[in-house]
């Protein structure tokens, strides 16, 4: 009975040594077709990182909120700051959460301003801020940012500035002219001579001249090395240039234009002959910008008739497309169709556009709004520290990418 077991185990083992060999000559095989496979087949690229380049466009991206330990560029102690902007020293409810939120590029980075490394680059340079407030708002944050790196500084008004500032180590000036319009203009009443404005009936208004920039900036390309620009809000303000009580009357060459341009015509042309008076009054070596326009986030009226704004959240996509649709000429679709002005005159100059309408689109929540110290909602001008520090990385970035070509 012992015997017929032993001869049905031996073989079996055998059997199990014979297929051990095979397996393993299949298992080295399979590894070296395996590697062989991998050596000789191109392998995908790795996903590229994301790369700050001249071809970036910064100006697409999201507002991401960052959960990291924050340490503020500048804070309210900041001298500079207008009192009416200084939401954190105002109590604003989400005055320190502003500084929370970062402008996210879809195709690169934003790189946030190294101040030091801006000082030390741009040595013995002088730097324009020319237009309204808003163009204020962004001079102040570039100035508080500066000043927390270099603080011996001296206070003077060049080129007919409304304010200027130089880093004296650096030798580096920064300045604001002030001009709502850029061409320059005055009250005009109608005489008794009568002329071609009378003739149509007209009283009394503004005269702007198009063709002759306001003295408040007309030195300013002789003494600056970079120039930032902006206009806009006053061309559509009826509370100032009402068409009825005090229209815009324009001017070219010292005499009227007939007949009448509306203000946006009128835009159109003064962008011209500024361009023009640019163009021959400096050489190549200036670097002219131009900002966009700055939204406003009046809801539920426009400033002078209960308008609001109290979002403590950047806006979503779907609320910018409808606070801002130009079909439904709401409130604020002002930014769009100054805009559309802008694009049409400045496409084949050589001024470089700084696009910061889209990113502060999103932005209802970075206004004073009831802490402006006004008698209305301030939902135009921007808290300090802010959405224009933002404004100012997108300007250096940009400045600094012309620089290196």
């Amino acid at each position: 009975m012992m015997a017929p077991k032993l001869r049905i185990a031996a073989p079996t083992s055998a059997r199990r040594q014979g297929l051990i060999l095979p397996l393993c000559l299949s298992s080295l095989l399979l590894i070296l077709l395996l590697f062989f496979s991998f050596r000789l087949t191109p392998r995908s690229p790795d996903p590229a990182p994301l790369v700050r380049s001249a071809s970036c466009n910064y100006s697409e991206g999201q507002w991401v909120r960052d959960t990291r330990q924050i340490r503020p560029r500048y804070d309210q102690r900041c001298k500079e700051i207008f009192k009416g902007w200084n939401c954190i020293a105002n109590g604003k409810s989400n005055g320190q959460d502003l500084l929370r939120w970062r402008w996210q590029p879809f195709a690169c980075d934003l790189p946030l301003t190294d101040p030091i490394s801006f000082l030390e680059r741009y040595r013995d340079t002088n730097i324009g801020f020319v237009g309204d407030s808003l163009n204020r708002n962004m001079y102040i944050a570039l100035v508080c940012m500066l000043r927390r790196a270099s603080s011996e500084v001296r206070k003077w008004r060049p080129a007919g500035a409304d304010r200027g500032i130089t880093f004296v180590r650096y030798n580096l000036t920064l300045a604001y002219h002030r001009t709502i319009l850029l061409a320059r203009f005055g009250s005009w009443s109608a005489t008794s001579d009568g002329g071609a404005l009378e003739s149509l009936g007209y009283k009394q208004g503004y005269r702007i001249d198009v063709d002759v920039p306001d003295q408040k900036w007309a030195k300013a390309p002789n003494f600056h090395h970079i120039l930032i620009f902006n206009t806009g809000h006053w061309w559509w303000a009826p509370s100032k240039f009402d068409p009825v009580q005090s229209p815009m009357l324009f001017f070219q060459n010292g005499i009227p234009v007939i007949p009448p341009l509306s203000p946006p015509q009128g835009l159109d042309l003064t962008l011209k002959h500024m361009l023009l008076y640019l163009e021959n009054w400096v050489g190549p070596e200036k670097i002219f910008f131009f900002r966009t326009q700055s939204p406003r986030h009046f809801e539920g009226g426009d400033w002078n008739t209960g308008g609001s704004c109290r979002r403590e959240q950047p806006l979503s996509a779907n609320q910018v497309g409808e606070l801002f649709s130009v079909e439904r000429n709401g409130t604020n679709v002002e930014s769009r169709l100054v805009n559309h002005h802008l694009s049409e005159v400045l496409q084949e100059s050589r001024f470089h556009i700084l696009d910061v309408t889209s990113m502060s689109e999103f932005r209802a929540d970075a206004h004073p709004s009831t802490t402006g110290g006004k008698k209305h909602e301030d939902c135009m001008h921007w808290c300090l520290p802010g959405l224009p520090d933002t404004w100012n990385d997108l300007f250096i970035a940009t400045l600094n990418t012309l620089q290196t070509k």
